[in-house]
């Protein structure tokens, strides 16, 4: 996620807000990956099952780390995903992760994160979401 120029990733973060103009644009232009992490994000299975059967696991996990699933965090830890990581836990607003972002210069990943709890606090999650 971290070798998109910054343009893409404030246009993700657009796609967590609900921008499906974006969304089309990023499946008309080789980030269908991108598009799918959003609506994984946003809740859909069909779009986890994509991220998983087309060579994005990463991508499967940090939505499942995102949405708290201890099993995922780990599997980031395991397979070597240091990045990934602190993007998740700027996702859930610790201070570390938000500074690491900040002092790397990666302050679109900081609104992204914002984005994506701002949007998980407006949510009703559903307990059956498959779980990494």
């Amino acid at each position: 996620m971290f070798n998109y120029p910054p343009k893409i990733i404030l246009a993700f973060g657009e796609t967590i807000s609900g921008n499906e103009e974006i969304l089309s644009w990023f499946l008309r232009n080789g980030y269908g990956e991108l598009a799918a992490l959003s609506y994984s994000i946003r809740g859909s299975q069909e779009a986890f099952t994509w991220l998983m059967n087309n060579g994005y696991p990463h991508y499967a996990a940090l939505d499942s780390a995102i949405d708290e699933d201890l099993k995922a965090y780990q599997w980031l830890k395991e397979h070597n995903y240091p990045l990934l990581i602190v993007f998740a836990d700027a996702c859930h607003g610790k201070t570390e992760a938000l500074h690491w972002l900040m002092q790397n210069k990666l302050e679109g990943f900081v609104r992204v994160t914002q984005k994506i709890r701002e949007f998980r606090d407006n949510q009703t999650y559903d307990y059956h979401k498959m779980h990494f």
